[in-house]
């Protein structure tokens, strides 16, 4: 997973959030999870809903 900058305020819990709801989806047993920086994170990552909640057009 890629987070929007090194210095996200919740780079620490996020990855353990995402892991932990992976590992309530039936039939996942392992996650590996990674945090990346390339490709950097863009907000054309985001969802149009994500964007307009966020007031990020």
């Amino acid at each position: 997973m890629t987070l929007t900058s090194p210095a996200c305020p919740v780079a620490e819990s996020l990855p353990m959030e995402v892991q932990e709801k992976i590992m309530q989806v039936e039939g996942i047993s392992d996650v590996d999870l990674r945090v990346v920086f390339s490709p950097p994170w863009t907000k054309d990552k985001m969802s149009e809903e994500a964007r307009f909640a966020l007031d990020m057009f």
